[in-house]
């Protein structure tokens, strides 16, 4: 049976000489990987569709015996072509889809986490990129993942858990309009990699410098 969705690519990974595994972020299947055979030749009817960011409707055949799915068709509707070509937006992006492939399974139903990293990708190009944007990342989606840190346990100073409280509620818009200081931002880098690293045993390597 054909299954259809609407996704965002995470990432991709040659399988063969001419095929591909890509992995994607759907709102009713979660995180999804499939297989688009033939992708790597130039002819091929998925030739530009499948690259970093790219979010597109697609269709696939699922597979009885394994999580890799056969992909079938492509519709794009957004490259991100703005992301893709400045390098810090590009890691920014990146440090979150590996955030996420790491605090979720496959094939769970992340509505909310889609609505997230969509959110992310339309608002990186509106703005240079920033320490909070990725801050505030972090904080919502632990928020997602029943992993909010407990503002009046957690050892922070006020102006840091009033930093955060901001964080986890403002929309893209306001969060880029917050003014850090480069003692705050450390501060709460540090702070957000340790309760990443308690909580989830490790960090993305792509975090560095974050």
């Amino acid at each position: 049976m054909t299954e259809n969705s609407i996704g965002l690519i995470l990432r991709t990974r040659p399988l063969t000489d001419t095929s591909l595994i890509v992995h994607w972020l759907t709102p009713e299947f979660g995180r999804l990987a499939t297989v688009a055979k033939g992708a790597r030749r130039p002819k091929s009817p998925f030739a530009g569709k499948l690259d970093l960011f790219y979010r597109a409707d697609f269709s696939f055949q699922r597979s009885r015996r394994t999580e890799l799915h056969q992909l079938r068709e492509v519709s794009l509707r957004e490259t991100h072509t703005v992301i893709r070509n400045e390098l810090d937006y590009v890691q920014q992006a990146s440090y979150c889809a590996a955030l996420i492939e790491q605090t979720t399974e496959l094939e769970t139903p992340l509505p909310e986490i889609f609505s997230l990293f969509d959110g992310l990708l339309k608002n990186l190009p509106r703005h240079p990129p920033q320490s909070q944007t990725i801050f505030a990342f972090e904080i919502k989606l632990l928020s997602e993942l029943g992993l909010q840190p407990d503002f009046e346990k957690d050892k922070l100073g006020p102006d840091l858990k009033q930093i955060l409280r901001a964080l986890l509620v403002s929309d893209w818009e306001a969060v880029s309009r917050l003014k850090l200081s480069a003692v705050q931002v450390t501060g709460l880098r540090r702070f957000l990699h340790g309760f990443i690293l308690f909580h989830l045993g490790k960090v993305p390597l792509t975090r560095r410098g974050r």
